[in-house]
Parts: structure tokens; sequence; C-alpha cells
């Protein structure tokens, strides 16, 4: 007789906002789904509270120290950091399925290709949660799969000819991911992606789970034929009570805006933008006119005090520490995103239908603005100075193409609008995303599948 035992699985997470949400997010539906799931991570994450509590019912959560339990970790700390992450991480990973002793399924996100080594030691699957674009999987597979010359220029990050890949759209330099340019100062990070593709090679069938959709890349999706790339996304919060508690007083002000005429500047957890670059975006929303909402970190090096036209800002706008984005791009009031364009933000822009002004910063930004400009066509991207700023003046004419009353402005709220809706539907049950997971979920099943004697 037959009796399938239930299906569990170790997510394993770098400790980062930008890793840890779409896997939480992974989490929770694969729970939704009946499975039961470990998180795994650092104890600095945990300390830093990027994990909120209570956790659904069938989510547990297990950590390990990778030296830096502060959550601090010196700028030139930061190979060392990776290797001691891969050391403590991958005893810490055995131990922990060594000790659960049941038969269990390992996931792992971007920068932990260890995680498929430690599986495969113990004789266990895994599969890879990617969290960027299928697009930017792609860039990364050809470039070491007899593209490197093709993507790569040393003498120049922006040169004049178009880059041609196969199954995707044209690039210049600037469209790629931070980590293949010329100017790439992070040379500890491309052998990292290799091994993950290393990883993937040493698979009888191997598969990738992706944070997109089916309707948002298909062309991204299928432009590698020996991996399975599976849409499973968008991974973003569903249940606003899972994720923190909300301030009321940028809600309120918003409350007092009119529809779809608040203009909200964040650049995410990580980058820190120069005080030049800061005042140049300053002087483009005063240069705009219309109210906005600017999210500068307090530890921004003192940012929020820098900033020369403060008073000035704060008669037309808001500024604050931090925000709920998913809640803010919600709500009604906003009309543009001026974004750094990390995936999880994309995204979230995209679900809520709101037109974003694309301003990268590194790695899988700039490939996710050349996304949003020219493929899907829901926003504009900014445009550096010789000196690597972007002016206030140019900010100023890209907030008015996209919030403006011309034609192309139209045309991308259109397209904000379409996308919202697709994204909406892959989102829901019985959709390409929902059926992709629980195909995952049910051919773990399959394998658990034990033999009973009767």
């Amino acid at each position: 007789m037959a009796k399938q035992q239930q299906s569990h699985i170790v997510i394993v997470t770098y400790p980062a906002k930008g890793h840890i949400n779409p896997a939480l997010q992974f989490a929770i539906r694969l729970i939704r789904l009946g499975v039961n799931v470990t998180f795994f991570t650092t104890v600095s994450a945990h300390r830093r509270g990027m994990i909120k509590s209570p956790p659904p019912n069938g989510l547990l959560f297990a950590s390990f120290s990778d030296g830096y339990d502060d959550g601090v970790v010196p700028l030139d700390d930061k190979v060392k950091r990776l290797d001691q992450l891969k050391r403590n991480g991958s005893k810490a990973l055995a131990d922990l399925i060594v000790s659960t002793a049941k038969k269990q399924h390992i996931v792992y996100t971007l920068l932990l290709p260890w995680a498929a080594d430690v599986a495969r030691e113990l004789h266990l699957p895994s599969t890879l949660l990617w969290i960027q674009p299928a697009m930017v999987l792609d860039i990364y597979y050809y470039y070491f799969n007899g593209f490197a010359n093709v993507i790569r220029n040393d003498n120049n990050d922006y040169p004049s000819s178009s880059i041609k890949l196969p199954g995707l759209p044209l690039f210049t330099s600037r469209d790629l991911p931070s980590f293949l340019l010329a100017s790439n100062t992070h040379a500890f990070v491309l052998p990292i992606f290799k091994a993950h593709f290393e990883a993937l090679e040493k698979e009888s069938n191997p598969r990738v789970l992706v944070n997109t959709f089916d309707a948002l890349e298909p062309e991204a999706l299928k432009a590698i034929e020996k991996f399975n790339l599976v849409a499973v996304g968008p991974l973003l919060p569903s249940d606003k009570s899972f994720g923190g508690d909300i301030s009321t007083d940028y809600i309120e002000w918003l409350n007092s805006k009119p529809e779809s005429s608040v203009i909200y500047v964040s650049f995410g957890s990580l980058a820190v933008l120069m005080k030049q670059q800061m005042e140049e975006i300053a002087r483009g929303l005063l240069g705009c006119g219309r109210p906005f909402l600017w999210v500068i970190r307090a530890k921004e090096n003192g940012g929020e005090e820098k900033l020369s036209c403060r008073e000035e800002l704060e008669q037309m706008g808001m500024i604050v520490p931090w925000c709920s984005q998913v809640e803010v791009l919600s709500h009604p009031s906003l009309g543009c995103f001026v974004t750094h364009c990390g995936w999880n933000s994309t995204l979230e822009s995209l679900v809520s239908g709101v037109p974003m002004v694309a301003f990268p910063q590194w790695s899988d930004q700039g490939t996710n603005a050349k996304l949003t400009e020219d493929v899907w066509k829901t926003g504009v991207r900014v445009m550096v100075n010789k000196d690597g700023i972007v002016e206030g003046d140019e900010i100023k004419r890209c907030l008015e193409l996209v919030v403006g009353d011309g034609e192309r402005g139209e045309a991308i709220r259109r397209n904000a609008k379409k996308w919202k809706e697709l994204a909406m539907e892959a989102a829901n049950e019985g959709s390409s995303s929902y059926n992709n997971l629980k195909a995952f979920v049910d051919e773990i099943g399959e394998d658990n599948v034990v033999v009973e004697r009767v």
C-alpha cells in the first residue's frame, strides 16, 4: 500500500532583504499547498528584524552564524563574509538535514550555490529559486557559454554597437547586469554565478524556479533549451498582516492627495546615493512641482540633513526614513515611482500598475530598466551625464514624460494598467504561476511516496 508523506522543503536564502522577501513569499505559497517549510538563513537576518513574527503554521525558522551576527560587514570583508557564509552555512545546513532525519528538498537563492553541493552530498534533490528576471539569468548563461566576447567590452561600458544574444532583444552595455561591465568592482561575484550554472549542469533535469510570470517574459523563459525555467511569481506580499506595523502618518498624507498625483521616490535598502545626486533629485522634484513621498534612509550619510533645500521640499512633499512600499504603491494617489529598479520593486510597481522612472544603480537593475522602458513600456529611463550623475533637469524631463498629458505618458499609463491586470491574474489560484508551483509540489510529493506492507 502506498502512502505519501508530507513534503518538507528547506529554503536557504542569502541574508539580504531583497533575497529574504521573495523567499518568504515563496515559503508562504508552499505552505498553502500543504508543504512544511524550514526557512534557513543567518542569525544577523533574524536580529535585524528581516523576518517578522508570528510565522504562519507550517513555517519553521532555523539560523546559523556567519561570523557577522550584528549584521555589520566592513567593506573590505565582503569576500571573507561570503567564504564564511559558505563554510559555516554548509556545515549548519548538513547538520540541520541530518538531525531532521526525513526526506527533504533543498531550495536555495542567489549567491548560495554551495547549498546544491550539500544536497548532492546527502543524496537530496535541490532547486535554484532565481529572484531576478529570467532575462538576467539568460544573459549570465550566455556569458559563461560562448558569448563572453560579445557581452564584455573591457575598454568601454557604453559602446555604440548593439549586443545580440539568442532569443533576447538588442542590448547595449548599460542594459547588462553591472557585474559584466568593465567598471565592475565586485570581481568576486561572477565566479559565484558561474558556480550556479555548474551546479545546474550536474542535474539530470536542471530546473530553475523564477520570480516572474509566463506572460511577462515568455521568450526569456524559453531561451535556454537545456534548462527548464519555471515561472512561480510574482512573489510579493498578499497578506498585509504578515510584514510588520504600518505607520499612519504618510498614509494619511497620501489620503489627502488627488488620485494619481504623487511621485514616490525610493532606492531600496542598499543603495547609498552621493550628496550631489541627492541634490539633483531634489532639484528635479521641485522643478516638476508635484507632491512627492521620498524615502531617505536615516543611515544614508545623514542625507536628510544635508539637503540644501529641505524646507522648500517639505512644503511640496513628505520625506520619510521608511515606509511600507506595498502599501504606498497600492495607494490610489500614486502617479509615478522613481525607482532603482531592484527586481522586487519593479514587480511591486507592475502589480500596482504604477508607471516608473527607472533610475538603476547596479546588479540586475540596468536590465530591469531596459525591460521597463523598451519591452513592457511602463516607464522611462534616466540618462546619466559624463560624471555618472543624473541631473535635475533630466529627472524633471522623465517625470513630466511619465505623468504628463502627452501621448507617451498616456501610453505608459495604459501599459501599466495592462500589466497590473496580467500580474494580478498570475498571482491568483488557478493561474499559470499557481499551476507551475503546484506541479513542482506534486512532483516532490511523488518522491515522498513510500510503500508499506499490508
